[in-house]
C-alpha cells in the first residue's frame, strides 16, 4: 500500500479516458480521410491529422512523468513545410497514432485488472460492515462465509498493486517504444540545423568578402588607373607607353575583379530575388518571360543558390537547347519550400545525370566562390541543390519541351 501503488492506480483511472479520446480521434480522422479520399480534402486532412496526434502523445508523456516517474524525452517538434502532404512522412506522428490504437485495449485490460483486484478486494474485505447495514451481502451467508469473503478480499488487495503494476509495465514499454524521442532522428535533425547554420555562415562570409573587394580593392584599382592616366598625359611622349601599359593592366585587373565579385555574390541580389531574376532574363540571348511570387524573402544562402541555379539553367538553354523562348517561375508551394521552374521550347533530350541529353555537355555553374563549379550540366545543378537537401526534376522528351523543376528548402 505504498505511494507507488496509488500512483499506478491513478494512472490507470486517468489514462483510460485519455485512451478513449485518442482512439476516437484516430478513428474519426481515418474514417473522414477514407470517406473524403475521392475528393481533394481526404489526403490533406490525414496529412494534418498525423502530426496533430503528437499532442495526445505529449499528454500521455506528461501523465506518465507525473504519476509513474517515467520521464521520457519527447520527439523533436514537428517542423512545418515540405509540401501539403509532408505530414504523411512524420514518423513520430505515425508512432503516436500507433500508440493511440494500442492504448485503448490495454486501458480496457488495465481497468478490468484494477476492478477485479482493487474493486472486488475492497468489497469483499468490507463484507461484515456491509452485512451490518444490510447492504450487498445475503442474510443466508453465515459467519464462516463472511470470514472467507474477508480473507479473499485481503488477498485481492495484496495482489492488486502487483497486478496493476504488470499492466502499467506494458504501458511503460509502449511509451518508450512509440512516444519516446528517436535519438538517431534527433541527431539527424541537429546535423541538419548545423549544416544550415554553416551554409548561412559561409554565405555571410562570402558576402563580407565581396563587400571588401568591391569597396576596398576595386576602388583602389580604379584610383590607380586614374592616376596612371593623369601621369601618362603629363609626361613626355617617350615615357607614356609604359604608363599606358600599366593603366591597361590595371583596367584588366578591375574587369577580372568585377567578374570575381559577380561570381561570389551578385550585387543585384541586394535588391531581392525578383530583381535578380529580371536581370538574368534580360541578359539571356533567348527571350525569357519571368514570374516571381514570394510572400517572404528567402535566406541569403538559399537566395544565392537559387540565383546561380537559374543562371546556369538559362545558360544551358541558350547554348544547347535550340530554343526560341523560355520561361522562369519562382514560387513557394508552401511556407517551407522555394520552387524554381525553367521551361523552354527547345529540342528536348536533357537528362538529369548530364549524359546524352542536349544539355548534358553544358558546363557547370556560372558561380564561383559560394557555389563553386557545378560539374557537367544538370548533374552539377543537382549536386549544388542537394547540398541543402534540394531536389531537381527534369521532364524533357525528345522534341521538347523541357521543364526543369528545382525545389529548395527554406530553413526557419
Amino acid at each position: 500500500m505504498r505511494r507507488r501503488a496509488w500512483s499506478e492506480l491513478a494512472y490507470v483511472l486517468v489514462g483510460a479516458p485519455l485512451a478513449v479520446l485518442g482512439a476516437a480521434y484516430v478513428l474519426i480522422c481515418l474514417l473522414l480521410g477514407a470517406a473524403l479520399a475521392v475528393t481533394a480534402l481526404g489526403v490533406p486532412l490525414l496529412a494534418a491529422a498525423v502530426p496533430a496526434t503528437r499532442m495526445l502523445g505529449r499528454a500521455r508523456l506528461a501523465l506518465a512523468g507525473a504519476l509513474l516517474g517515467e520521464h521520457v524525452p519527447a520527439p523533436e517538434p514537428y517542423r512545418r513545410g515540405g509540401g501539403l502532404f509532408a505530414g504523411l512522412r512524420d514518423g513520430p506522428g505515425w508512432r503516436a497514432v500507433a500508440y493511440q490504437v494500442v492504448a485503448l485495449p490495454l486501458a480496457v485490460v488495465s481497468l478490468a485488472v484494477a476492478t477485479a483486484t482493487w474493486g472486488w478486494g475492497l468489497v469483499a474485505l468490507t463484507a461484515p460492515i456491509q452485512r451490518a447495514f444490510g447492504v450487498n451481502v445475503p442474510g443466508s451467508l453465515g459467519p464462516a462465509g463472511i470470514a472467507a469473503l474477508c480473507v479473499s478480499g485481503a488477498v485481492l488487495l495484496l495482489l492488486a498493486p502487483r497486478a496493476v503494476r504488470a499492466t502499467v509495465l506494458l504501458d511503460r514499454l509502449l511509451i518508450r517504444a512509440l512516444l519516446a524521442r528517436d535519438e538517431r532522428a534527433s541527431r539527424i535533425a541537429a546535423l541538419e540545423r548545423t549544416r544550415a547554420g554553416a551554409v548561412e555562415g559561409a554565405a555571410a562570409t562570402l558576402r563580407r568578402i565581396e563587400r571588401d573587394l568591391h569597396d576596398g580593392v576595386q576602388a583602389r584599382l580604379v584610383a590607380l588607373a586614374m592616376h596612371l592616366t593623369i601621369a601618362a598625359e603629363t609626361l613626355p611622349a617617350d615615357g607614356r607607353p609604359m604608363l599606358l601599359a600599366a593603366r591597361n593592366d590595371a583596367r584588366d585587373a578591375i574587369r577580372e575583379l568585377r567578374e570575381v565579385i559577380q561570381g561570389i555574390h551578385p550585387p543585384i541580389l541586394d535588391n531581392g530575388l525578383d530583381a535578380a531574376v529580371a536581370t538574368l532574363a534580360a541578359r539571356s540571348p533567348v527571350p525569357v518571360t519571368h514570374r516571381v511570387a514570394l510572400a517572404t524573402r528567402p535566406t541569403a544562402a538559399i537566395e544565392t543558390i537559387a540565383y546561380f541555379t537559374l543562371a546556369e539553367l538559362l545558360t544551358n538553354v541558350a547554348r544547347h537547347s535550340n530554343a526560341t523562348e523560355a520561361a522562369v517561375e519562382v514560387t513557394e508551394p508552401d511556407a517551407g519550400a522555394l520552387r524554381l521552374v525553367v521551361r523552354d521550347n527547345g529540342a528536348g533530350g536533357a537528362t538529369p545525370d548530364g549524359g546524352t541529353g542536349l544539355r548534358g555537355t553544358g558546363r557547370g555553374g556560372t558561380g564561383r566562390g559560394g557555389t563553386g563549379r557545378g560539374g557537367t550540366g544538370l548533374r552539377g545543378i543537382a549536386d549544388r541543390v542537394a547540398a541543402v537537401d534540394g531536389t531537381l526534376a527534369v521532364t524533357s522528351p525528345p522534341g521538347g519541351p523541357t521543364v526543369v523543376t528545382v525545389d529548395l528548402p527554406r530553413p526557419r
